[in-house]
């Protein structure tokens, strides 16, 4: 930093200093790169404050000359006709050295000077400090044209005047201040009118100041009005926080208006040390889901808001709400850097390990669970899809319907009714549980007492080919698992005569062509029909629809149509064949019906609706085909 000669127009005793080259690039930095929302500078000034009152708390405690007043507080005072905004508060004030030092030099903090005195000092009388970096407070020239900083040392009868337009140089001369504290007055841009308003200035502050522990009061209409809560809930011991409290900051963070179905609350130390007050949700909010896959658990550092896109939690979790609050972070001026702490990675694993544990304790109350499991199953369920470290853990909480047990049941009890012959965990997919219930893919297994789980949420079509197995049992697609059915032996409804399927199989592939990649009998099927499943080899059929609704460009895939000889509609169509009847339109209609059981439209409606009228005339049954 250079010095230059002082300014002839200037009052008496002051001084015109410049930044150096490097400093001045940086504060261009600062200014036009450094923060990707204007409004942060708000929490930069709001956080040095609440730093300068910090400080000044400490050192009264050895020097009686720095005792805070009684009523200490951070004010905000727009004024709108003289576009002026000026932050004032009672902190521990700065000397014109202490400007020069902190102001004048960017990257240099009074903050970080002032932690390395306390490395001696017990850790309860430490005060959370802020602003490790030094650079917060140029975050103001986004807004401002000129800053003013007029400042009283606690202690001292002197008060200094630092002012700059951010342009490369600044002013020092004496001032006057009634009392030991600060006051940062900001010269408003004409295109940031938005922090003149008080109502704008107040949701800032809510937003990313609201729970710092001094007062912070907003000038109104010529009254004070309270802006902050001031009181950090999540720093508070469990037993000093009412259930009201809890509620009250839950509705306040989540913007939900029903009770938190848990709430979890606790304070690590150790290694790393960080305060967490987290909420899941009792029911599900609107619109949660598929849109938005982020968790939002918002990240403070001593107490300030830093960001909720932090990622806190992994996505499968993000219906968990609250704070994580940690002293082992700076405020750091890049949110990338912030990603790549290996202490951030640390908060993570455990924020994540503790909520598991305490959904496992909760899993024990089967009917609280199955509230929780409605809400937020669908989500939940994404572990086992995308994330390999946790995806057993997710498995194990995780609750399914199925087909031989009403309510939910888990992967551990269904392993405790498999038959002994058994070696795979059945399911089937589908939109919806009643269909998949009483589906046909399912009849051979539920004949034999082989238990089905009914998944019917869309990531049920991905997760059991990335989970593989569980407790070393495969989790096998019914439809991939036709000829486990024959380690069950065969069921007594299938004892019935089987209608001869020798003409009629190739009558069914020369009418019905290439709308099927084959025909063939199965004694899979107990009181149906028939039923489509997916060529060998080729995608499961809901998957398949679950892919061309997200509007996926898939290859068409030519279904198998399996028929169930013992049924009565086959022995018909088998005679009408051995009679020499043409079966083409009740053909058409048994593929119809087929995709309709699972849970398809014909391909052509119009020729369905002509084929049913006409079968309903009698004149599929009496008549050849025309």
């Amino acid at each position: 930093m250079t010095e230059a000669a002082p300014n002839a127009t200037a009052h008496p005793g002051s001084e015109t200093r410049e930044f150096s080259a490097e400093v001045g690039r940086l504060l261009d930095l600062v200014v036009h790169s450094l923060y990707s929302e204007r409004e942060i500078f708000l929490r930069e000034l709001v956080a040095n404050s609440a730093d300068a009152t910090d400080r000044r708390r400490f050192e009264a405690l050895t020097d009686g000359a720095q005792a805070l007043p009684e009523n200490a507080k951070i004010s905000i005072n727009p004024d709108k006709d003289a576009r002026l905004l000026t932050i004032s508060d009672d902190g521990s004030g700065m000397s014109r050295d202490e400007l020069v030092a902190n102001l004048g030099t960017i990257a240099r903090s009074g903050t970080r000077a002032f932690g390395q005195k306390l490395e001696t000092a017990k850790p309860e009388d430490r005060p959370s400090l802020i602003g490790q970096f030094g650079v917060g407070f140029y975050a103001a020239f986004m807004v401002a044209d000129k800053v003013d900083v007029v400042s009283r040392r606690a202690g001292s009868d002197e008060a200094w005047r630092w002012s700059s337009d951010g342009k490369g140089a600044y002013t020092l001369e004496p001032a006057t201040r009634e009392k030991a504290g600060t006051d940062i007055t900001l010269h408003i841009k004409s295109d940031a009118d938005e922090f003149l308003d008080p109502w704008r200035l107040q949701a800032i502050i809510r937003k990313w100041s609201d729970h710092i522990a001094w007062p912070v009061t907003i000038m109104r209409e010529g009254k004070e009005e309270a802006a902050n809560e001031g009181t950090a809930l999540w720093r508070k011991s469990r037993n000093d926080v009412t259930e009201e409290q809890l509620e009250e900051f839950y509705r306040h963070i989540t913007h939900n208006f029903d009770k938190p179905w848990d709430t979890l609350h606790w304070r690590a130390e150790g290694t790393m040390e960080f305060s967490a007050l987290l909420f899941i949700p009792s029911t599900r909010p609107f619109e949660f889901g598929e849109q938005m896959r982020e968790s939002k658990v918002r990240l403070h550092v001593r107490r300030m808001f830093i960001t909720d896109d932090a990622q806190i939690l992994p996505p499968w979790l993000r219906f968990v709400q609250g704070v994580v609050d940690t002293e082992d972070l700076p405020l750091n001026v890049s949110r990338e850097m912030l990603q790549a702490t290996p202490v951030l990675a640390r908060i993570r694993k455990a924020v994540t390990t503790k909520v598991m544990n305490e959904l496992k304790t909760r899993a024990k109350e089967a009917e609280n669970y199955a509230t929780f499991w409605d809400s937020f199953g669908p989500v939940f369920k994404e572990g086992m899809w995308d994330d390999p470290t946790y995806k057993t853990d997710v498995a194990a909480l995780s609750r399914f319907r199925s087909s031989a047990v009403e309510g939910l049941t888990s992967l551990d009890d269904y392993i405790t009714r498999m038959k002994p012959e058994q070696d795979a965990i059945y399911y089937v997919t589908g939109d919806n549980v009643d269909v998949l219930g009483a589906s046909p893919q399912i009849e051979g297994f539920k004949a034999r007492g082989v238990e089905v789980l009914l998944l019917s949420d869309p990531v049920d079509s991905f997760w059991p080919e990335r989970l593989g197995t569980y407790e070393g049992k495969s989790l096998r697609n019914v439809a991939q698992g036709l000829n486990d059915l024959e380690k069950f032996g065969a069921p007594e409804a299938n004892a019935a005569e089987k209608a001869d399927m020798d003409a009629l199989l190739p009558a069914l592939k020369t009418a019905l062509g290439d709308a099927v990649s084959d025909i063939r009998a199965t004694d899979r099927l107990v009181s149906s029909a028939m039923v489509l499943s997916a060529p060998e080899g080729g995608p499961d059929l809901q998957l398949r629809k679950l892919m061309q609704r997200s509007g996926q460009d898939i290859p068409d895939v030519t279904p198998v149509l399996e028929l169930n000889p013992a049924h009565p509609i086959i022995h018909t169509l088998a005679q009408k064949v051995q009679a020499g009847d043409t079966i083409d339109e009740l053909a058409h209609i048994l593929l119809d019906v087929a995709s309709i059981q699972n849970g398809e439209t014909p391909k052509d409606v119009n020729a369905f609706s002509h084929r049913i009228m006409n079968y309903l005339a009698g004149g599929a049954l009496t008549t050849n085909a025309q």
